[in-house]
């Protein structure tokens, strides 16, 4: 129960809507892997003390960049922008990844980054 508490605070600092909508969506057919979620990802791995949580996220956005990871991309670019990153270094993080994981994965990044971008407009 504790983890799930630490998950919690720390998505509903960043990513409240996102994390309701996921638990929502696996509610009748995988509801343990929501709580897995708040659980391990957030309340073991976010939680650590080492990285603080802007560092966490743009970490995170490097990850499903390279994975092509859209629809979790662009939970994270909103996570990102409640953590305290700015649009620019979301969209450096990005091209940097242009680098690693071809010009394919870092224009669909920048394109997730530019929708969520206009929604908050």
């Amino acid at each position: 129960m504790e983890r799930y508490r630490r998950g919690m605070e720390i998505l509903n600092r960043i990513n409240r809507e996102s994390y309701s909508a996921l638990r929502e969506e696996l509610e009748d057919v995988a509801p343990d892997l929501a709580r897995f979620v708040a659980e391990f990802a957030y309340g073991d791995i976010y939680s650590r003390g080492v990285l603080d949580l802007k560092t966490r996220e743009l970490l995170t956005l490097a990850a499903l960049t390279v994975l092509g990871a859209e629809d979790q991309l662009k939970s994270h670019v909103r996570g990102a922008l409640n953590a305290g990153c700015s649009e620019e270094e979301i969209i450096e993080v990005m091209i940097q990844m242009a680098v690693y994981a071809g010009f394919p994965a870092a224009i669909n990044g920048v394109l997730a980054a530019k929708e969520v971008f206009m929604e908050k407009k």
